[in-house]
């Protein structure tokens, strides 16, 4: 594609793409010191090779003016990073407030007796400290069930669906280094996370996805950390678009998707075509397991709403 054809912002991106072609594979060998020029080595035609994976150009839905469609995982995940960098909608967050979550969950899952257990798709409410100290309270369904879940130990906050404010700025801002973060963070998630087995661990990638999904889903995560957070992802390999994807709430949107390498399991997001707002999440079986079959949802969540509030229990 000739360069002046490319979308605005995308050569940023092309040359992250490269460098995450040109990346060790995390799951063949230990991660390496990169490299801060890319090799001699690197010819013509392996930056075309790079080109042709990084754009997809498809006809627009919206009239013959309105120009290429970009559908690649990494060009979404940049779209979603340049979106929440400049998302400051909340502004000034206080230590003695609490960071309210509304969404629409659900999950199947297989317990250690072998009894497929199922939970319908229910609203569910949280409010977690923003310093974190204080115990996070979570409501369910129409009656409103409480349950309330002590302060997150530190170090563990990373494994935690309850993550205060103040923790998540305290993480890097730069696609490196959150990366680099999360990467590290796999001896800790395993299959048990959504079926109790003794099958292993999540490939190491697939473990990136699950925590940078995890926070960004679960909270209101800082527009520099919010952005990192989808860089990181943009440099996992096997991630590609889902053209229509449809949340928990029967929002239309576009997704990404990958498919663990090890485990039956594939995750996908799904975003806002438009705002390129995450909308939800959700993981499904890729083959039958254990009585399950290929397709079952596993499990699955969608954002209705997320806001500041100055005390648990609160409604915005």
């Amino acid at each position: 594609m000739p360069e002046h054809d490319l979308p605005p912002g995308r050569h940023r991106l092309l040359k992250e793409h490269l460098m995450t072609e040109i990346r060790q594979h995390p799951e063949e060998a230990p991660a390496r010191p990169r490299s801060p020029w890319l090799r001699p080595a690197l010819t013509a035609a392996a930056v075309a090779t790079a080109a042709a994976v990084a754009f997809t150009v498809l006809p627009s839905s919206g009239g013959a003016d309105a120009g290429p469609r970009v559908t690649s995982a990494a060009t979404l995940l940049e779209d979603a990073a340049l979106a929440a960098a400049h998302d400051d909608g909340y502004g000034e967050i206080r230590d003695d407030q609490f960071v309210y979550v509304e969404s629409q969950v659900s999950s199947t899952t297989i317990g250690r007796d072998g009894k497929v257990v199922h939970v319908p798709e229910q609203r569910m409410e949280t409010w977690v400290s923003v310093d974190g100290t204080d115990e996070t309270l979570v409501r369910y369904g129409s009656d409103g069930h409480e349950v309330r879940h002590a302060a997150t130990a530190p170090g563990m906050e990373l494994f935690s669906w309850y993550v205060g404010y103040n923790y998540l700025k305290s993480l890097p801002t730069e696609a490196d280094g959150m990366y680099d973060l999360l990467l590290e963070a796999r001896p800790r998630i395993g299959f048990g996370s959504f079926i109790a087995s003794k099958e292993g661990f999540y490939d190491r990638n697939q473990t990136l996805l699950l925590l940078a999904g995890g926070l960004l889903n679960n909270s209101i995560v800082p527009p520099a950390q919010s952005a990192a957070l989808y860089r990181a992802a943009a440099r996992v390999p096997g991630v590609t678009v889902v053209a229509d994807s449809v949340d928990a709430q029967g929002r239309h949107g576009v997704g990404i998707t990958r498919a663990d390498s090890k485990l039956p399991m594939r995750l996908e997001w799904i975003f806002d075509e438009e705002t390129h707002e995450l909308l939800g999440q959700r993981t499904t079986l890729t083959r039958d397991y254990r009585g399950l079959k290929k397709g079952t949802v596993l499990s699955e969540t969608a954002v209705s709403r997320r806001a500041v509030v100055d005390k648990a229990g609160e409604r915005p």
